[in-house]
Formats: structure tokens, C-alpha cells, sequence
């Protein structure tokens, strides 16, 4: 594919606060800890105070990949098992080198997070994978005597089955419909077969397709629960490149983060830090996402995951008939602390408790939201990574170019809106002149005239004359749309064309990358297609990737 690249604010499809983020906006530099360009990471690199417990990260990623490894011994080319007594058994496998690469000091992890929506949801998921692969190389060849890992973090605790439930694939809906509770990660997938055979049967049979519903088929019918089979998916789309894939609803990683977990539901910390940082961002103008709770995590079982409050000096659990006083919580997160899961405010610091992380990989919301959280990162003392914005693409297909080079659109004329894009192509391809621009600047010169004569008769008649001129012109002004509103039932089919093209770029309204799977552009493009987004991606470039697809690929 061919790419081409356009501003951000060009596309108008993002919020202003991204943008101002984006372009290095100085109000904003008390939110954030360093810029993020090079120079940015060189200062964070030099100054980066890991507190991550790397063997024990190494150990559990090993054991997290141990089940998928042995499921499916042909994805590896090393001894698993020898592992631990031959490191340099790993070197040929991508994975499991950056797993072994992780006890080193000289180790950092560029992480991503989602959610586990079934076969990787909207296409931003592959975006936002694509660009922490593509960053981390970037990094290493900026910085040659360090390593840089990038990392899939699933959202296993997220318990918003209905975001999740669902994808769209050419258009169509494909849903996986079930009563959940619970942690989405440890749903059972057993139920999941009618949404298996509508996606894959819209695929289709060819080779790629075949490989690909293969993939599908074996994450969702091989594994037990939601979390093993997206780790899976997403495993073999992108192990070759070194993907380490984490799943932090383990007991090992809630321990090194009990710490926390006790003092912010006690001493309601993050409420206060994110409240007040919010305070000084609406201060600079600046449009927050998230509110902060007084108790910013869930109680989580099995089938449960319900928010903590504090209520008459005890500590309850919604929905539940479960609660503690300050001493048995106290208690219960120290024997337990993987039943203490963190909401979105909290994850972020979960994530850089335990991993030797250095950038997060996010949407525009997901950005917009990390800066609201720094002044609570302060406080505990932990490093704020730096903030990038997920690569947004949209993908061409070679007959959509040809219609656009047809009706002589430009391709940065497809993000104006629909009205917008007709009028300027009428007035573009019209005979006649449509504006009454030159009219109305010679009645504006006879309103000068007449003001002038009515001034020296009647100097109370002035804003009379004014008023007149004002209908005038509100006049001129509808008669124009007229002209152009009748000039386009002269274009009509050239219009109807530009109106079927808008939605094939912007399903539902949007763009393409937020509700159009990956399925039907790997079918057409194979392993080329996530390698050719890896190639075009650009993390710190902060432009919107067009990419247009050969004529080879019809």
C-alpha cells in the first residue's frame, strides 16, 4: 500500500483537546512528563526509575505463554522448557527473547491496552498494536544500547460486555450474545460459536481467508475463556514481531500493587490528586474525560466485579452483601489482592507498577484522559510515561480511487463534511458564477452613497439605512444558496456518487478504523497487511495516515 499523510486537525474527526496535545500546547506542559519527540525519551531514559519487579514479570509472562505454547507447539521455533537453563535457545523465537530481555536493566516496555472485544473489534485495535511495534523499533534505533519491548495489555477486568460483544466486518454486524457477568477475560467462550460462523463466513474461501478463520477458530474453540483466546489471536497475528501480551489479573502482580490498592481506598488519594488536576486543567480551558471516584476499584470474583464505597466507617461492595471495616479490608487486600481490581483511573498506575514502561500507546480519549493523572502518579511516586497518540489510518481500496480521481477529488477533499464537499465541488465544476460576491461589494458602495446623503439630511435616519443594508445582504446571501442548490440538480449524478463514496469511507458515520474490522482487509492483503501498516506508521510524526491500496490488490 501506498501511503500518504495529513494533519490531524485536516481530518475533523478529533477533539480539540488532542490536538492542542498534539501540538505541543505549553499549558499543558504541567500535565505531562516529558514532550513526545526524542529528545523527550532521551531525558525520560536518562532520569526512568523503574520500580517493576522484572523477574517476576519475566516468570509470569513465561507461564501466561506457557498454555498457549504447548496448545500450539508449531508457532515456536526454540524449547520452550529450555527456557530457563538456555537463554540463547530464545533468540530465534521473538517472544520469548523479549520475555528474557525484560530482567534487563536496559529493558523498557511500550505499552498498549484494550479491551477483549471478539476478533479484535473496530480496526484501531490493530492500530494501536501496530504503532507500539513500530515505536519500539523506532526507539532502537535511536537509542542503540537499549532494548525496547512492546506490549498488548487486555483489558481482562473490564467488565463492559456490551462494548465487546460485537464487531463489524463489510458492513455487517456480528455479535456473540450471552448473559455476562463479571470480568470479561474469564468468560467462557464455549457459547461463542453462531458469531464464529457468521464471521468467518463472511471471509469467504480464499486462501487467506481460510488461514485466517484457521486462526479464528482455533483461539476461540481451543480455549476455555475470553482472555486465552484473545491472547492467542493476537499472538499469532503479531508474534513474529515480538508482541508480549500480558494479562494483570494475576495474584503475583496485584501483590507488588497491594501497597496501593490499601492506601488510595483508605485515604481516597487518587479521588483528591485526579479532582484537583482536573480543577487545573478546566482552569486552562481544557475539556476533561473521566471523573474520579472516592474509591477508584472494584471487588472481583468470579461472575463479579462491582465497585467499593464507604459508607458509615465500612466499606461495602455493591450489589453485594459483602463488608469490611478498615482493619478486615486491610486484611482481605493482603491475603487477596487480586480481588481488588483498579477502574480506569487506576489502571494506568497498575500498569507502571509493573512494568519498566516508558510510553503509552492510546486513543484520542485515552490520551486525553492520561492528563488528567500525573499529580496522582506524583504522589506515589511513580514515573509518567510518555503519552503518544495510536497511528488513525484510513485504507483506500484501488476502485474507490479511481472514483475519487473521476470525479476530481482530492483525497484530503474526503473528510469535509458531505455539504461542504458538494458545494465546493459544484462551485468548482460549474460554467456559471455562483457567488454574488462582486454584487454585493458594489451595493455595498451604493449603501455608503446613500448613507452619506440620508447623514447630512437626517442624521437619526443612519440606523435605518444600516438595517436595510443588513436584510440586503441576508438576502443576497439565500439567493446564493439558491444558485447553488439549483446548480447541483444539474450535477445530480455526479453527487449521488460523492454521497455512496462518503460512506464506504466513514461507516456509521465515522471513520473507518472505528467500527470496520481487520478481517476483509487481511482476506485481501494476508501477512502483507499488518506488515505494510508497520512499514507506513509513523508514532512520532503526530499525522493521519491515508493509505491507498496497488491495483494489484482488486
Amino acid at each position: 500500500m501506498k501511503a500518504s499523510y495529513i494533519e490531524y486537525n485536516e481530518t475533523n474527526s478529533f477533539s480539540p483537546e488532542l490536538i492542542s496535545y498534539l501540538e505541543g500546547d505549553e499549558k499543558l506542559n504541567p500535565f505531562i512528563s516529558q514532550a513526545a519527540n526524542i529528545e523527550g525519551f532521551r531525558n525520560l531514559l536518562e532520569n526512568k526509575k523503574v520500580i517493576a519487579n522484572r523477574i517476576v514479570l519475566s516468570e509470569i509472562l513465561r507461564k501466561q505463554y506457557s498454555l498457549l505454547l504447548k496448545s500450539e507447539p508449531e508457532i515456536v521455533n526454540s524449547n520452550f522448557s529450555g527456557i530457563e537453563s538456555n537463554p540463547e535457545s530464545t533468540q530465534d523465537n521473538p517472544v520469548l527473547n523479549n520475555i528474557r530481555l525484560l530482567e534487563s536493566n536496559d529493558t523498557y516496555t511500550i505499552t498498549t491496552g484494550h479491551q477483549l472485544n471478539i476478533f479484535t473489534g473496530p480496526l484501531y485495535f490493530i492500530f494501536k498494536i501496530v504503532t507500539a511495534i513500530k515505536l519500539a523499533s523506532d526507539l532502537k534505533k535511536q537509542f542503540p544500547e537499549k532494548d525496547f519491548v512492546p506490549v498488548y495489555w487486555m483489558a481482562t477486568e473490564d467488565h463492559d460486555f456490551e462494548e465487546i460483544n460485537h464487531t463489524y466486518i463489510g458492513g455487517k454486524k456480528v455479535s456473540w450474545n450471552k448473559d455476562a457477568r463479571g470480568a470479561t477475560g474469564r468468560l467462557k467462550t464455549g457459547d461463542i460459536e453462531n458469531a464464529l460462523k457468521d464471521f468467518t463466513g463472511i471471509l469467504g474461501i480464499s486462501e487467506n481467508a481460510v488461514n485466517l478463520s484457521n486462526i479464528i477458530e482455533k483461539a476461540y474453540t481451543t480455549h476455555s475463556n475470553l482472555s486465552d483466546a484473545t491472547r492467542f489471536l493476537v499472538h499469532n497475528l503479531f508474534g513474529q514481531y515480538g508482541l508480549l501480551i500480558i494479562d494483570a489479573d494475576h495474584p503475583q502482580f496485584k501483590k507488588q500493587f497491594s501497597d496501593y490498592i490499601a492506601r488510595d481506598i483508605i485515604s481516597q488519594n487518587s479521588f483528591k490528586n485526579i479532582n484537583s488536576q482536573t480543577d487545573k486543567l478546566k482552569a486552562v480551558d481544557f475539556e476533561t474525560q473521566v471523573n474520579s471516584r472516592e474509591i477508584n476499584f472494584f471487588y472481583l470474583r468470579d461472575n463479579l466485579r462491582e465497585r467499593i464505597v464507604h459508607e458509615d466507617s465500612k466499606f461495602l461492595v455493591f450489589n453485594t452483601d459483602l463488608s469490611f471495616t478498615e482493619d478486615e479490608l486491610k486484611k482481605e487486600i493482603k491475603n487477596h489482592p487480586e480481588r481488588f481490581s483498579p477502574n480506569v483511573v487506576m489502571r494506568p498506575l497498575y500498569q507502571e507498577v509493573i512494568l519498566p514502561n516508558i510510553a503509552y500507546v492510546g486513543g484520542g480519549a485515552e490520551i486525553v484522559y492520561w492528563l488528567q493523572l500525573k499529580q496522582n502518579f506524583d504522589f506515589y511516586q511513580v514515573d509518567f510515561p510518555i503519552l503518544i497518540l495510536r497511528n488513525s489510518a484510513v485504507i483506500l481500496d484501488y476502485k474507490l480511487q479511481l472514483k475519487l480521481q473521476k470525479l476530481n477529488l482530492k483525497i484530503n477533499d474526503i473528510f469535509k463534511p458531505t455539504n461542504l464537499l458538494e458545494k465546493n465541488w459544484v462551485l468548482d465544476h460549474s460554467q456559471h458564477i455562483l457567488n454574488l460576491h462582486d454584487e454585493w461589494q458594489e451595493l455595498k458602495c451604493i449603501f455608503e452613497k446613500i448613507k452619506l446623503r440620508i447623514h447630512k439630511i437626517d442624521v437619526t435616519l443612519s440606523p435605518s439605512t444600516e438595517a436595510v443594508k443588513v436584510r440586503l445582504h441576508k438576502a443576497i446571501t439565500n439567493l446564493e444558496k439558491k444558485l447553488v442548490k439549483a446548480e447541483k440538480r444539474n450535477y445530480s449524478d455526479s453527487l449521488t456518487q460523492i454521497r455512496n463514496i462518503k460512506p464506504r469511507i466513514f461507516p456509521r458515520d465515522g471513520l473507518q478504523e472505528r467500527s470496520e474490522n481487520f478481517g476483509l482487509f487481511y482476506v485481501k492483503h494476508g501477512e502483507n497487511f499488518i506488515r505494510s501498516l508497520i512499514e507506513n506508521f509513523k508514532p512520532l510524526d503526530f499525522k493521519f495516515t491515508i493509505l491507498q491500496e496497488e491495483e494489484t490488490a482488486r
